[in-house]
């Protein structure tokens, strides 16, 4: 099985090294699918996960949520379950051994549906915790990768056999040791899936008041159980949740529509320049228009999963 394995992290390595020239994201035409090199270690940077898988082929990532860390290689996968902010660093890269690896959406739909059409038994422990979590990168794990990225060498076939084989990882992943934790977002019947359902209306609505009574009564749980399942699974407060959106939104307008400090404060729901400043402040390190020029003088990496 060593040998196996080694012999799929080599040609996933291969197969992302040759559509990856150089540090950065590179998004491919299998949809969900993109692919990532960096050829330096970096330090934790912010970012937002959405629910999919990470692997790296080659090289060392980690991720921080809630100040706890997800180390993974090329032999332990990173899995999210739920839109998650988070920090993220490269703990081993360099030019001639480059950090390399691909990220691709989960499609809860389709786990749901594979649940329900395969008659999975529910797994015997209940997860608790981040909704996040490392798993092993088996070879069966890894064989279905090689085969959906060699797909971007034959472009025809992409519509037709890429759909196959995302199903098969999905299937993969539920009957791996990341089954409890992903059943646990995808069954319309858990906590979990009515707390997915209040990141999709906190991310569509992040500009507006916001109550948690409010909120929890649309997911139809009591506002103490909300409370308590949103905080175990995002390490946040709902409050802190929207705030963590609308102070990234800002950074955004301000960084790539040259927006200035009072107009992007206001854009994102903000009444009080002032108090806008101390939360950036406190979340980013520096206040709004230092850590501007800073993120401009350094260059800014948009996606560091």
């Amino acid at each position: 099985m060593a040998t196996q394995r080694s012999s799929l992290q080599a040609a996933l390595a291969d197969l992302i090294g040759a559509r990856t020239p150089h540090t950065g994201d590179f998004q491919t035409p299998i949809a969900g699918l993109g692919l990532f090199r960096r050829e330096a270690p970096a330090p934790p940077a912010i970012c937002m996960i959405e629910p999919s898988i990470v692997l790296v082929a080659q090289g060392v990532k980690q991720i921080w949520i809630g100040g706890q860390a997800y180390g993974y290689d090329n032999t332990r996968l990173l899995m999210t379950s739920l839109d998650l902010p988070a920090n993220s660093e490269v703990l081993q890269a360099s030019p001639e051994q480059p950090c390399l690896g691909l990220l691709m959406k989960l499609d809860l739909r389709l786990v749901a549906d594979l649940i329900a059409q395969d008659g999975m038994a529910p797994p015997r422990d209940r997860p608790s915790g981040i909704g996040a979590s490392i798993g092993q990168a088996t070879p069966d794990f890894l064989a279905p990768f090689v085969r959906l990225l060699a797909l971007l060498d034959e472009p025809e076939a992409i519509p037709v056999l890429a759909p196959l084989i995302q199903r098969e990882i999905h299937y993969r992943l539920l009957i791996s040791d990341q089954a409890a934790r992903l059943r646990q977002i995808a069954s319309v019947d858990s906590q979990g899936y009515r707390i997915a359902k209040a990141i999709d209306w906190l991310k569509l609505n992040y500009t507006d008041p916001i109550r948690v009574e409010d909120l929890a009564a649309r997911v139809q749980m009591s506002p103490p159980t909300f409370h308590h399942h949103f905080r175990q699974l995002t390490a946040m407060s709902p409050l802190q949740y929207q705030k963590w959106l609308r102070l990234n939104e800002a950074k955004r307008l301000m960084l790539d529509e040259n927006m200035d400090v009072a107009s992007a404060a206001s854009k994102v729901g903000y009444e009080s320049p002032s108090q806008f400043s101390r939360e950036y402040g406190r979340l980013f390190g520096l206040p709004p228009k230092r850590d501007i020029a800073a993120s401009r003088e350094a260059g800014r990496d948009i996606s560091v999963v």
